[in-house]
């Protein structure tokens, strides 16, 4: 199992957009990924949990991921959050 805490700069959080692209990025690894803040817990493959955690501008989440992927899986959603969001990859198109 992989962790990490961060906190997340951007302005709107982890609200419609930012959440979009943050599933999306989830669902492209075979881990089983969640996403908390304070005392709730989400799938962070399913894009209304991770809206319900509200999620906003300076809250610290932590990822965890579990699977033959976890490493990578929490990678790349660390360097989304630190991009703001901007860093979307190939796959993951608005």
């Amino acid at each position: 199992m992989k962790e990490l805490e961060i906190v997340v700069k951007n302005d709107t959080g982890l609200h419609s957009r930012p959440a979009d692209v943050f599933v999306r990025t989830a669902k492209l690894f075979e881990s089983k990924i969640t996403v908390s803040k304070g005392e709730k817990t989400a799938n962070a493959k399913t894009i209304i949990k991770v809206i319900l955690l509200n999620v906003s501008q300076d809250d610290a989440i932590k990822i965890t991921a579990e699977g033959p992927d976890e490493d990578a899986a929490v990678e790349e959603l660390k360097l989304l959050i630190e991009s703001d969001f901007e860093k979307i990859n190939d796959a993951v198109k608005i």
